[in-house]
């Protein structure tokens, strides 16, 4: 019995193009997450984002072969994170998926991800200024 990986599951490369494009649409229009994103390299960071969602969904290994081990937290790590932050970012990915509609398992799946990898890269609290 083969094991089906969730890249394959969805759809592959053209999914996760299909969702790189949707966040960033949504990303490009908010104002507090933007600028933490390269203005002027989209593209470079659709294809970043895009190569790392492959390889951890179980597609190709480009983005390890390309830049090595991912290290969110330090690749995040300049930028200030705050609950804020996190939950723009998290609406524009959760939009992103609403625009794609993957099966429900699959979106539970995806979900649980974004939701755990947003709140590992929090790295300043309002509270504590």
């Amino acid at each position: 019995m083969t094991h089906q990986t969730l890249y394959d599951a969805v759809g592959g490369e053209a999914f996760f193009t299909d969702l790189v494009r949707e966040f960033y649409d949504r990303i490009w229009a908010d104002e507090v997450v933007r600028p933490m994103y390269p203005q002027d390299d989209r593209a470079g960071a659709e294809e970043r984002f895009r190569r790392f969602l492959e390889q951890y969904w179980g597609g190709p290994t480009t983005y390890s072969e390309q830049r090595g081990h991912p290290r969110l937290r330090m690749r995040h790590a300049a930028f200030p994170i705050d609950p804020d932050a996190r939950d723009r970012w998290l609406a524009c990915m959760h939009g992103a998926l609403d625009a794609l509609d993957p099966a429900p398992l699959h979106r539970a799946e995806l979900d649980d991800y974004f939701e755990r990898a947003a709140t590992a890269m929090l790295n300043r609290n309002p509270l504590f200024r």
